[in-house]
């Protein structure tokens, strides 16, 4: 995640936060009316990426420099279940037994033993490790060092890296089709890098028009992907072609975009406004915005426990800093995870 852009998100979180809730459109007809029904309090701290582990059954977040877990179906919370350094990405391996973790300031990536915590490994990565995803066509953890413009390959069972692939620009997330490519937005170019990853090569660059740093990316059904963009539009574009399907409108400063391939259903929260954009994806019709739910200011990442459809959302409240100029403040005891489900 770029750090230009946080700093903006927050600047628009205080200013959202003083002015009162945001409007919000109406919903479409037959949208799924999503809500927030419960809070998951945690300790204060900066947090990027999510992720929920189907296995398990738990959620992951990469809060400051620790993985916060919670098991929802228990009610467990462990704010500090392993330890890293200025976290990024924290999810788990097919099966749930590992963990990947990205430690943003020591250039490394981390394996670790979802039964116990402890690390397994310590992997060096490029500079600036931010995001990471898992490829099942390769067996390989692809690590977006963003800082060096390039995406760093792991071995998870060798427990080594095994290449990097030069890419360019600020690397933010990253989304694989399960046939060898991976895309990648890269946010200082307005662009999706595409990547054979056997061949360790980027092969095709997608100009995104009208998309203002690109963050939040995601693959999904009938060969789509769906680029979340700081300008509060979405962009959906054929992964084959690169040709933009369609513009949709979300909120503002999104970092996150969380599909849910049971029901056809991607998320986009904006943590400018506030808002959830939920839309309809990888069905027979063109993807659309059904609603654009309430959330709180600060919402910007997330995952979704694809047995139940929930929605989880890491947050926290903002106020102006007594500094002109400076990045607003968070306020303390006020870091929690939002829970969303339709109506």
């Amino acid at each position: 995640m770029g750090r230009p852009i946080r700093a903006a998100a927050l600047a628009l979180a205080a200013s959202a936060l003083l002015a009162g809730s945001a409007a919000h459109p109406a919903r479409a007809e037959g949208a799924p009316g999503f809500r927030v029904v419960d809070r998951i309090k945690g300790p204060d701290g900066k947090w990027d990426y999510a992720s929920f582990d189907p296995v398990r059954r738990r959620l992951y977040v990469a809060h400051g420099d620790a993985v916060m877990m919670v098991e929802p179906d228990t009610g467990k919370v462990s704010p500090a279940f392993a330890r890293g350094s200025h976290l990024h990405a924290a999810f788990a391996l097919p099966g749930g037994d590992v963990l990947v973790t990205t430690n943003g300031d020591r250039a490394t990536a981390s394996l670790i033993d979802a039964a116990t915590g402890a690390v397994l490994a310590d992997v060096p990565t490029g500079a600036g490790p931010d995001a990471a995803v898992f490829d099942a066509a390769s067996g390989l953890i692809l690590v977006m060092a963003s800082k060096a413009g390039e995406v760093t390959l792991i071995d998870p069972k060798a427990r080594k890296a095994v290449g990097s692939i030069p890419v360019g620009g600020a690397l933010e997330f990253a989304a694989v089709d399960g046939a060898g490519r991976a895309f990648v937005n890269v946010e200082d170019r307005s662009q999706i890098a595409v990547i054979d990853i056997a061949g360790r090569k980027v092969v095709a660059r997608y100009d995104l028009k009208g998309c203002a740093d690109p963050s939040g990316l995601a693959y999904v059904a009938g060969g789509l992907l769906i680029s979340a963009c700081a300008n509060g539009v979405a962009q959906v574009v054929d992964a084959k072609t690169g040709a933009i399907a369609a513009t949709l409108s979300i909120g503002p400063r999104p970092d996150a975009v969380i599909y849910d391939a049971k029901r056809g259903l991607a998320f986009i929260p904006s943590g400018g406004d506030g808002t959830l954009a939920v839309i309809a994806a990888g069905g027979a019709a063109p993807a659309s915005v059904l609603e654009r739910a309430p959330t709180r200011t600060g919402a910007r990442t997330g995952a979704v426990d694809p047995r139940t459809g929930r929605v989880y959302l890491p947050t926290a409240g903002y106020t102006p800093s007594p500094t002109t100029g400076a990045k607003p403040v968070m306020t303390p005891g006020t870091f929690e995870i939002l829970v969303l489900a339709p109506k």
